[in-house]
């Protein structure tokens, strides 16, 4: 019995004091630390050595209680022994079996008692088993520990490298940006030093277009009266009848004759002396000097810009019911469609990159020339007044101008950096207008082929139409912007219900027509401005692209357009409802629609290649 107490005493001394040494090595410092660093690996390692004290003492908790019964079990033991002895031998032969019973149940509890201590030496070696892998896993767990520790100041060091770097990188950028400042400040100053260099060349334009307008009308006024003075002088010299008449000389001396007919010798006189005068080769050079050439405002023009075409009229426009003509006019799809103002000649202009001129002759077409040049597809057509040019504008960022007597452009303006989208004469026949995706409006000099004037626009122009020192402008910003030729300068914006993809003005210049892509077609009278529109829509109608073309019959009675389902839709403009709708010819969407100046024909082309010639016959 001692000896179990004495080795189960050993043992618990043994398992405190093996503690204690591990607990010592775990405190010692590692070589090398220091700071605050070394402070907290102290630390760290004092809470875990206190964390597995507290997982032991847990552990041997059913051993310590064990122990603690088999230490009163001994004493008990030993109190009943002692108490034996001390009996009375009178007693003994009545307690002997008393002693017996006490004996076995002693023997009982001692192998209870070694069973009990083998039982805990076996848990104690589990334990220690168990202890050893906690030790095993520990060190393996420092050993982690220092390489995540290892890993964290790799990572702490590239992070402040990381930083320096972006640091730098910063420093760059702000250094960029500075510069990026300097050269957008230094551009503005650029465009103020350039406009200003624009407005003094002007000025000095209008400055010499001045005195020359004063030269003129000094060398006009003076030619006016050096003329006066010659017919005062030729008024006032005699004429000698006898050297300008093939009369006798009997006839003109007699007396008889003077006092019988006075009033016809005096209008025989003044008619010599009016054939006299006025055929003067001075007089007759200075008359048609002053008569053969026209001024218009203060300057005088070359006879080009005076050339006057007839007007035509359109009493009244017919509305088409049926196609006469359908042909694939192009290789690829057509964008634009334009009639002559004679009527008798059709353009049109498609993705390949052509424009091609058709006779309109008994309401069939007739293919007469192709126009190319253009390096892209194009998108608008115009002719002019006199019906001898073709302007077109294509996606090559550029316009050209052809005759049509010749195939090959006459001019090509550039100037525009991204595609041009519409281009228009003006009312001055030298002069074209341009508008384009780079949100510019151009007008052009076609005498000297150059950009004369820009105006810059918040929005993508989609199309424009000129009238009289104005050009009318629509955006995909839902605008529409009236320019004063004059200024250069917006000097009305009217609102439009959406994106613009088209304009067109009549031919008294009093309504403008514009298509929008909320499949609505308006229109404004310039007359009254903004506050009095007109919208027109109908059911299946709708806006196909972002180049929708719609036009107003030449009469203003009329409205057409082409929509995505590849009918043609006709409003009437005095009612405001659809007239008619034209369907089943074209299988794509209509790109754009064209009305004749005599109101017989209308013409629609779509992205498939198809044109298609309407009529009411």
């Amino acid at each position: 019995m001692a000896a179990v107490t004495v080795n189960t005493r050993t043992v618990m001394t043994e398992s405190a004091g093996g503690s204690e040494p591990r607990s010592g090595r775990r405190q010692a410092p590692g070589p090398g630390a220091g700071g605050r660093s070394a402070e907290n690996w102290k630390r760290d390692i004092i809470r875990q050595l206190k964390h597995r004290d507290r997982i032991q003492h847990a552990m041997f908790q059913d051993l310590i209680r064990f122990y603690s019964q088999l230490l009163e079990k001994s004493s008990l033991a030993k109190g009943i022994l002692s108490c034996s002895t001390r009996r009375p031998s009178s007693d003994s032969s009545s307690s002997l079996s008393s002693l017996l019973l006490l004996n076995n149940q002693l023997k009982t509890t001692t192998g209870e008692l070694a069973y009990q201590v083998v039982e805990l030496q076996q848990h104690i070696k589990i334990k220690e088993c168990v202890l050893e892998k906690q030790r095993a896993r520990l060190l393996e767990d420092e050993r982690r520990r220092a390489a995540v520790l290892d890993a964290r100041r790799e990572l702490q060091q590239r992070a402040e490298q990381v930083r320096e770097e972006n640091g730098a990188l910063k420093m760059e950028y702000d250094a960029l940006l500075e510069g990026q400042r300097r050269a957008e400040t230094k551009l503005r100053g650029e465009k103020v030093r350039g406009g200003h260099l624009l407005e003094d060349m002007i000025h000095l334009k209008q400055q010499a277009a001045a005195r020359m307008n004063t030269r003129n009308e000094r060398r006009s006024r003076a030619r006016e009266a050096h003329l006066q003075k010659e017919l005062q002088m030729a008024a006032r010299s005699k004429v000698n009848i006898d050297s300008c008449s093939s009369a006798p000389t009997s006839r003109s001396t007699s007396p008889k004759n003077d006092t019988e007919n006075p009033e016809s010798n005096q209008r025989r006189r003044a008619r010599l002396f009016r054939s006299a005068s006025v055929t003067s080769p001075r007089i007759l050079s200075s008359i048609r000097d002053l008569f053969h050439r026209k001024r218009r405002g203060h300057s005088v023009c070359s006879l080009e810009e005076d050339l006057i075409s007839p007007a035509r009229i359109c009493l009244s426009a017919r509305v088409p019911v049926r196609a006469r003509q359908v042909l694939e006019a192009h290789e690829q799809g057509i964008n634009a469609v334009r009639f002559s103002s004679s009527s008798d000649l059709l353009a049109t202009g498609g993705t390949d990159r052509v424009i091609k001129l058709w006779e309109v002759r008994a309401g069939l077409l007739t293919h007469r020339l192709t126009l190319d040049g253009s390096t892209e597809g194009i998108t608008c057509i115009d002719f002019d007044p006199t019906g001898s040019r073709i302007l077109a504008s294509s996606y090559d960022k550029s316009a050209l101008l052809w005759r049509l007597d010749d195939s090959v452009p006459k001019l090509t303006l550039t100037g525009h950096s991204r595609k041009v989208t519409a281009a228009r004469f003006s009312p001055l026949l030298h002069q074209v207008v341009t508008g384009s995706a780079d949100r510019t409006i151009r007008l052009w000099d076609l005498h000297r082929a150059a950009c004369v004037q820009v105006a810059e626009v918040a929005s993508y122009c989609s199309d424009l139409v000129c009238s009289e020192n104005c050009i009318i402008s629509g955006h995909f910003d839902c605008k529409i912007r009236v320019w004063d030729t004059r200024t250069v300068g917006c000097v009305q914006e009217l609102p439009a219900r959406g994106k613009v993809t088209s304009l067109d003005i009549s031919s008294d210049h009093r309504q403008l027509l514009s298509c929008c892509r909320d499949d609505c077609l308006q229109m404004v009278d310039l007359r009254r401005g903004s506050n009095d529109r007109v919208c027109f829509r109908a059911e299946g109608f709708k806006c196909g692209s972002d180049s929708t073309k719609a036009v107003i019959s030449p009469d203003g009675c009329f409205l057409a357009a082409g929509s995505a389902d590849g009918a043609v839709y006709i409003w009437n403009v005095s009612t405001g409802n659809l007239e008619t709708r034209l369907p089943d010819q074209h299988s794509s969407p209509i790109s754009a629609v064209a009305w004749s100046l005599s109101g017989e024909y209308v013409v629609s082309v779509d992205r498939s290649r198809l044109a298609i010639l309407w009529s009411d016959i």
